[in-house]
């Protein structure tokens, strides 16, 4: 019964936390495990502690499924990607990108030139992942032909991409950050500029600075021949490959749903792979479904083409399911509010509430495995403190955006970091110490916290300042 149901102490809620850990670290480390499985042990071992604070069986369950319901969608989305990519693959569209890139696209201002792209791109549809399985996918090709380290290419394409997604009005993250904390969609907009467009401008800066190493490189130019003959005698390139692309970009800056734009995008690159590429209907579901895949003996040419279709995506699937399932459980037994809460306690300046608030997001969001679940828990939880401290809502939804959304690809478990390494075929460890603007973001965010600068406060009466005054001096 509700009444019987006690709150874990600091203690044990440290010590599920560090039990959590400790499984999926070592299943991973020593046995090399999946993180899906290590995630799925963890859940389960996790239920008996629970239900020692006495909640019921039942109840757990429903939470747990509960939780994994929020899935749905983001499991829709991730499905319909797997199979654009694979779609627009076999229709030419991302072998046109690659071939006319390689062609255009000078070494030394590749990375820049990739970092602007992908932020176009991204704030045009508001989606990083379908950001980086279309236009990311083709200027990874584009960087492995001009000699680009992979790392290096990978770290602009998200870089861009999570610019956009954190900045479009179209995003889903933009408006679920401004909304758990209730602040204006376009006020949140607008404060994020403090923080993002300084970070972005050094992110630019030094990834110009890291391409002029490239100026007088030479990239393999057999190697390039090979992956451009290739190219130019298996697809026929063209204007009328890249059709796909400007009907997902036009339904998604038409603000159609994103699911929707993301299937028709795939259906149109289907069409244009039978009636223009001349392949086969059981061909092209064969790829809509498994992937594309070419027997090759051209490496690049293996590297770039073999991927996409759904079955690729069913692993982040079981990461989603599993994560949430997870985060679900600690939510409901109250560990995760339990620690959050002692670490608040002693807040006395805006600098430390900002540190804290960053801490959280990247906490909540690395056990829940999502960044929806870390913005929603972040904000639910700090919003009251904000208040507090008589700040607007758009400073904590503004943090939330500058630690969350641009570091979820970072994590390596969560959904965005598993995504994106399939997505560019390329290891966390890789592209993240290329991730610039992620890690320059927050820095601006401290910074702010620790001056006061650009920290919005609300409109007070004397008779509050006062009251909220004396609170601070208790």
């Amino acid at each position: 019964m509700q009444h019987d149901r006690k709150k874990p102490s600091l203690g044990y809620s440290i010590f599920i936390i560090l039990l959590v850990i400790t499984i999926i670290a070592v299943g991973m480390i020593v046995f090399a495990a999946s993180i899906q499985m290590m995630l799925f042990i963890a859940l389960l071992t996790v239920i008996p502690f629970v239900l020692k604070l006495g909640h019921t069986y039942e109840t757990l369950e429903e939470e747990i499924f509960t939780s994994m319901k929020k899935a749905l969608q983001p499991s829709m989305i991730l499905l319909g990607v797997g199979i654009l990519i694979g779609s627009w693959i076999i229709s030419g569209t991302v072998p046109t990108i690659i071939y006319y890139g390689i062609q255009s696209i000078s070494p030394q201002f590749f990375l820049v030139t990739t970092l602007l792209f992908c932020s176009i791109v991204s704030l045009a549809t508001g989606s990083s992942w379908a950001t980086l399985g279309t236009a990311g996918i083709a200027m990874m090709g584009v960087g492995h032909s001009l000699g680009i380290p992979v790392g290096m290419t990978a770290g602009a394409v998200i870089s861009g991409a999570y610019f956009g997604d954190k900045m479009s009005p179209l995003s889903d993250s933009t408006n679920l950050s401004a909304a758990v904390v209730g602040a204006d969609l376009i006020e949140h907009i607008k404060h994020m500029l403090w923080t993002t467009v300084p970070a972005y401008v050094l992110t630019a800066i030094i990834f110009t600075a890291i391409g002029l190493q490239y100026g007088n490189q030479v990239a393999n130019s057999a190697e390039v021949a090979k992956l451009t003959n290739y190219l130019a005698d298996n697809f026929q390139l063209g204007v009328i490959p890249l059709i796909p692309v400007v009907i997902l970009f036009g339904l998604l800056i038409s603000k159609k749903p994103a699911i929707t734009s993301i299937y028709i995008g795939s259906i149109a690159g289907a069409t244009v792979a039978l009636l223009y590429q001349g392949a086969n209907m059981s061909g092209v579901l064969s790829v809509l479904y498994e992937g594309y895949f070419v027997e090759s003996s051209i490496e690049v040419v293996n590297t770039l083409l073999q991927r996409g279709g759904l079955t690729s995506m069913l692993p982040l699937i079981a990461l989603f399911l599993f994560a949430l399932g997870l985060g679900g459980l600690l939510q409901k037994s109250g560990v995760l509010e339990t620690l959050i809460i002692s670490s608040t306690r002693r807040i006395k300046s805006k600098g430390m509430l900002v540190f804290v608030t960053i801490m959280i997001s990247y906490f909540t969001m690395g056990i829940g495995g999502a960044f929806s679940f870390g913005a929603v828990m972040t904000g639910t939880l700090m919003k009251p403190l904000y208040e507090k401290f008589n700040l607007k809502p758009e400073n904590l939804s503004r943090i939330i955006e500058d630690s969350a959304t641009q570091s979820c690809s970072l994590i390596p478990w969560t959904a965005s970091g598993l995504f994106t390494a399939a997505a560019l075929g390329v290891s966390p460890i890789v592209y993240i110490p290329f991730c610039f603007l992620a890690m320059l973001t927050p820095i601006f965010s401290l910074i702010y916290g620790i001056t006061g600068f650009t920290m919005a406060e609300k409109k007070e009466t004397a008779k509050h300042a006062g009251l909220r005054t004396k609170e601070m001096g208790a």
